[in-house]
């Protein structure tokens, strides 16, 4: 499900089951991410896939890119996977108001 930025971090701040995923570059994760986000790049291809296989099912997963695309197809790629609740940030990394750190 596409959420706006702030939908998206409304919605995350109120979650108690959420968990915060990257699907950017090495690279573009060391310039800043969402804090407490999880890593996974998803040029990656099937290393991608492998790494999805090992989170909880059970949990919403909000998941960002740099601008929304990366992360849509992320959550494209998990729908397929059986994740229940996958939420794209649009607008991505690049319109984050939030708060970032360095990984």
């Amino acid at each position: 499900m596409n959420l706006s930025q702030q939908e998206w971090a409304s919605q995350l701040e109120a979650d108690s089951n959420a968990v915060i995923l990257d699907v950017r570059t090495e690279d573009e994760c060391n310039e800043g991410i969402i804090p407490n986000a999880i890593m996974i790049d998803i040029y990656k291809g099937q290393g991608f896939i492998y790494e999805l296989e090992a989170l909880d099912k059970s949990k919403n997963y909000y998941v960002y890119c740099k601008a929304g695309g990366r992360s849509g197809q992320a959550c494209d790629i998990m729908g397929q996977m059986g994740f229940q609740n996958t939420y794209n940030l649009v607008g991505g990394f690049m319109q984050w108001q939030g708060e970032t750190k360095l990984p």
